[in-house]
């Protein structure tokens, strides 16, 4: 299991979604952002890895790989990340909501591949390290949100790294599942 593949995957499909963190933390209560992102969170990527679970049983592990297409197309679909409508709803169920909206797609496209080939106690120690990562994520950004310079670049190339990011994971997919090397053979 590579643990830098799952830390750069989450930044990249999270990154879009960290400027609308900036957005929810000054509406709500810290706690209450942390655990509706942590729901999302572990739904979208605990259907990830059932979904290749279930591909897994009835295709080969290099022909998975074809799978890393997904997230660069990813990178070239145009999408727009608006807020969902949040009325009368808890802080929680409107993170959760709002993590869902934005970011399913993402999630499940990019995380599928990465997770595919994990046993069950590799997946719940990855879940893990997300849950974590995530709340660490939220505080962070709490504290220094706030910092014009880190709004404005979230801002101006936020965007452009989670595509380039997207990219590279699809890559490493192709790579790491053995489809390179099976095609090369064919040739």
């Amino acid at each position: 299991m590579n643990w830098w593949l799952i830390l750069i995957t989450f930044l990249g499909v999270n990154l879009d979604f960290f400027f609308i963190l900036l957005i929810l933390l000054k509406k709500y209560d810290v706690k209450k952002v942390v655990l509706g992102y942590v729901l999302g969170i572990i739904v979208l990527v605990s259907l990830s890895f059932f979904a290749g679970k279930l591909l897994a049983l009835f295709l080969p592990e290099w022909l998975l790989g074809v799978l890393g297409i997904l997230p660069i197309y990813m990178a070239f679909k145009d999408d727009d990340d608006d807020l969902a409508d949040d009325k009368g709803r808890s802080p929680v169920l409107a993170t959760f909501i709002t993590y869902l909206a934005v970011c399913s797609g993402c999630n499940l496209s990019i995380f599928l591949p990465i997770l595919t080939g994990l046993s069950f106690e590799d997946f719940a120690l990855v879940l893990l390290f997300l849950v974590v990562l995530s709340g660490i994520v939220v505080v962070l950004i709490n504290l220094i949100g706030n910092i014009k310079v880190v709004y404005n670049t979230m801002e101006k190339y936020g965007e452009i790294l989670t595509k380039i990011v997207y990219i590279g994971v699809g890559l490493y997919v192709f790579w790491d599942s053995g489809l390179i090397s099976h095609i090369m053979a064919w040739l």
